[in-house]
């Protein structure tokens, strides 16, 4: 059965995507050059350019299809949540189960910032964005909701560091409790 142009396009977009990944994971972003990209992909260097501006476009791309999926596993596992702090938790898990896939840490908390240093920033996290609405629900009444804003970049630096630190061997079980143990703390 012949596929659409579509199907093709789509084709050969998720295969720079994967290919791309695969390099920034294994190379860094510096690193990993767009001849590679292509013959990994086995696509042509005009493919490239005709779905990417440039190789920053495709590692943008890479990084946001990335935290997308970080974002929906969040939000499939809190969704029936029965408060906001359970909410929350239940976030923090499936943060940490997404954050264990191959590569990804590398990708979202090492490459991405560095280059959001060089190239001053794509877009908003929606994962963040995700902590925000859940910290505003945890927070509401609270005089701490005046302090929404820094508090949840506080604590997105606190899960990606704690993401880091699981990466490198540490117990996912003591990062999680401490993290009640914030959340407890802000809602007192």
């Amino acid at each position: 059965m012949a596929r659409t142009n579509r199907e093709r396009t789509d084709a050969t977009r998720t295969a720079l995507l994967d290919a791309a990944r695969g390099l920034f994971v294994e190379k860094g972003y510096a690193e990993a050059a767009t001849p590679e990209i292509v013959a990994a992909a086995k696509v042509t260097r005009g493919a490239l350019y005709h779905h990417f501006t440039d190789k920053r476009a495709l590692f943008w791309a890479v990084i946001e299809r990335e935290a997308n999926e970080v974002a929906a596993d969040i939000e499939a596992r809190s969704a029936d949540a029965s408060s906001a702090r359970d909410a929350l938790l239940r976030g923090a898990s499936a943060y940490f189960d997404a954050m264990a896939a191959p590569g990804r840490t590398r990708l979202l908390l090492h490459e991405a910032p560095a280059q959001m240093a060089i190239d001053s920033g794509e877009g908003e996290d929606p994962a963040e964005a995700g902590l925000k609405v859940g910290l505003s629900h945890l927070l509401a009444g609270s005089k701490a909701l005046a302090l929404l804003d820094p508090l949840t970049v506080l604590i997105s630096a606190a899960f990606e560091r704690a993401a880091i630190a699981i990466d490198c061997g540490g117990r996912r079980e003591d990062y999680e409790a401490a993290i009640a143990t914030l959340l407890d703390g802000l809602a007192d």
